[in-house]
């Protein structure tokens, strides 16, 4: 699995993040507890929070929604926050690495390693033996 090091951009993406959380956050009902945010490979940045509720919905997928209603179609990096989390990020859960699999295998996800060190792995290396589409 390829590391890659944090950048800038990729400090300003958390930041956006944790601001469109800080913004929506709803405290007691808990129907917007995670940010997201995503940067396009033309430069554009899209951001999001998640929408809980008896079928929920995570922030990945409404922020990467929103990007791809917005015609975009090819994606750098996308990170998952929350304050309270270890440096603020909190990794994909299975659904959303299938999702970032099936739509981007190479978008950079910005995580915690292993000793809790931020870096950037690629979606396809979150879930190895992903199921993948047969197209016949």
């Amino acid at each position: 699995m390829e590391r890659y090091e944090l950048n800038d951009t990729d400090r300003h993406l958390i930041e956006i993040g944790l601001d469109v959380l800080a913004a929506n956050f709803d405290d007691g009902v808990y129907n917007h507890t995670v940010g997201c945010a995503i940067l396009c490979k033309n430069g554009n940045i899209y951001k999001g929070v998640n929408c809980d509720g008896i079928h929920g919905s995570c922030a990945e997928y409404i922020t990467m929604g929103i990007a791809i209603s917005a015609g975009e179609r090819e994606f750098d990096t996308i990170v998952a926050v929350h304050e309270k989390h270890l440096n603020g990020i909190i990794p994909p859960c299975g659904n959303c690495r299938q999702m970032l699999f099936e739509y981007c295998p190479d978008i950079k996800v910005i995580v915690n390693d292993e000793n809790g060190k931020l870096i950037k792995v690629k979606a396809r290396d979150l879930l190895p033996f992903a199921w993948e589409p047969v197209l016949c």
